[in-house]
């Protein structure tokens, strides 16, 4: 996964292989899954934090997850529960 700076506006990207690259050289695509994952990943974060349950779709149905029960991964933009 790609570590896209701390402003919104940076120049540079750094890979998991520590290469930079310049943000214009990545695709629009790429760089907005990016940020969208980043989004989903603060949200959900957030609602753990606020003690906020968060609802997913899960083998055709509806789960509401509590908040102690999400456990975040700081290293992906993906969760899980226990």
């Amino acid at each position: 996964m790609s570590d896209i700076g701390s402003t919104p506006l940076a120049t540079t990207v750094t890979s998991s292989s520590n290469e930079k690259k310049e943000l214009k050289d990545i695709p629009i695509g790429i760089r907005a899954e990016e940020a969208l994952k980043k989004a989903v990943a603060n949200a959900i974060a957030d609602h753990k934090r606020f003690g906020d349950s968060i609802v997913i779709w899960r083998d055709g149905k509806v789960v509401k997850i509590p908040a102690d029960q999400i456990e975040i991964r700081e290293d992906q933009a993906e969760y899980k529960t226990k």
